[in-house]
């Protein structure tokens, strides 16, 4: 029992994702990038004469994961890739398929966000229930997904927080994007996954503001004049010279392309920026926040 139990730990940490992958899971075009990577295994491992129970032995899992990365039903890590490409002599092409396993690891709608984001010369978003996920850190992040109802498992959870981690290499890109923030007072203030997480999530928020691409505000409790009434959104400036908003609440995640709507956004943003604290106050805001959390 132990060896078996020490087994399935070791097929949980080769894989991303779970069987039934619902709700932000496999779509439509993830599932298929997923599908095909399995068959792919299944025939090399067919043409090399190997059973899935001696393919497991060969690469150190089990018979019962095989089937369920050849069945399209696990997501394999880069490591299954590797071990299964050298088991069979795929000589380099089952290990090539790393990169479109990577992006399928994703839901597509973070997929999506993403890439406008890589294609951004500026993004600015307003924030009214959560810290931005661009500012998120890996904890704070992981203490929002442990609140979802109905409950996602811990596997689901890992494989939401890498995503949204993922996407904060917009920070690195060179030529820097600008990036502009506005926080509502009140996500600051909610200790979401304790006082601790909240401190370092504050502290966090110091760092990123230092840099010079970055801007980062708040918008008071007390402010009598505020244009984001509505909710919050993104609005998301690209290299073609177009403007495209994204908005997200409960259950519904979309961008937003009507010139029209993408305008009122962009009004309304603008309008929440010049009501919100300067930068320069909000870090001194923010540093007073830390100092009584």
């Amino acid at each position: 029992m132990a060896d078996m139990n020490n087994q399935d730990r070791e097929n949980r940490t080769a894989l991303d994702g779970n069987d039934e992958d619902q709700d932000f899971g496999l779509d439509d075009d993830s599932g298929a990038v997923i599908a095909t990577v399995g068959r792919q295994i299944k025939l090399w491992r067919e043409a090399a004469g190997l059973r899935a129970a001696e393919l497991g032995t060969a690469i150190g899992y089990s018979e019962n994961l095989v089937f369920k990365v050849e069945g399209g039903r696990r997501i394999p890590k880069p490591e299954f890739l590797d071990r299964t490409d050298d088991a069979v002599g795929a000589g380099g092409k089952i290990a090539a398929m790393k990169q479109d396993v990577a992006e399928a690891r994703y839901p597509r709608k973070v997929r999506d966000l993403a890439k406008l984001e890589a294609e951004a010369v500026e993004i600015g978003s307003y924030a009214n229930g959560v810290i931005d996920g661009l500012l998120q850190t890996e904890e704070y992040a992981r203490a929002l997904y442990r609140e979802r109802r109905p409950a996602y498992s811990e596997e689901d959870i890992e494989r939401l927080v890498t995503a949204r981690m993922a996407r904060q290499v917009v920070f690195d890109r060179r030529p820097a994007p600008l990036l502009t923030f506005v926080q509502e007072e009140s996500t600051l203030r909610r200790r979401t996954g304790g006082r601790m997480v909240l401190r370092r999530q504050l502290e966090h928020l110091l760092e990123l503001s230092q840099l010079r691409h970055v801007e980062i505000q708040v918008m008071p409790m007390e402010a009598e004049e505020h244009a984001g009434l509505g909710g919050s959104h993104e609005v998301i400036k690209l290299k073609d010279g177009k403007t495209v908003g994204h908005n997200e609440v409960q259950l519904i995640s979309g961008l937003i392309t009507n010139p029209r709507e993408v305008q009122i956004l962009e009004m309304r943003y603008n309008l929440i920026r010049a009501q919100a604290l300067t930068p320069r106050l909000s870090r001194e805001f923010i540093e007073k926040l830390l100092g009584e959390t």
